[in-house]
């Protein structure tokens, strides 16, 4: 009979957290999907999934004020990606900007658009159903961080 502890057991493909709608969010959803990253032996793809989490939460802090409404993120890793969504309650979809060279903010979806291998906006989904809101997602390939 074959014993597994918790450290052996195999990582969670996906993980699910709720934030308030608090910039103190971003810090703490970076810390987990770290977490889930080197649980997942992915420790590859954390700078740049950090990155871009840091900026499509920070958008969802700054821009998605519906009162009394969370901000949803999703990490899923697989063999061949990496794949995080950032849901809020806002129905504004996110809109790539052209920024002057001294401008201060505005660079947050070239970035990702950048770093990630593929990126977009959908419809938010709760079990199966449309919901109020969007659910903006990256996907860094696991193959192109090697």
């Amino acid at each position: 009979m074959t014993v597994t502890t918790q450290e052996e057991a195999p990582a969670p493909k996906g993980m699910r957290w709720n934030w308030n709608r608090n910039p103190k969010c971003v810090a703490l959803a970076r810390s987990q999907l770290r977490k889930h990253l080197a649980r997942c032996q992915a420790e590859e793809l954390t700078d740049s999934a950090v990155l871009l989490l840091s900026e499509l939460l920070t958008n969802s802090v700054r821009h998605a004020q519906v009162p009394g409404r969370e901000i949803e993120t999703v990490f899923e890793v697989t063999e061949e990606l990496l794949r995080v969504e950032v849901s809020d309650a806002s129905n504004k979809v996110p809109v790539m900007r052209h920024v002057d060279d001294d401008a201060e903010e505005g660079r947050g979806l070239s970035l990702v658009a950048m770093v990630a291998s593929r990126w977009g906006t959908d419809p938010r989904m709760v079990n199966g159903q449309y919901a109020i809101g969007k659910t903006v997602w990256f996907e860094i390939d696991r193959k192109a961080e090697l």
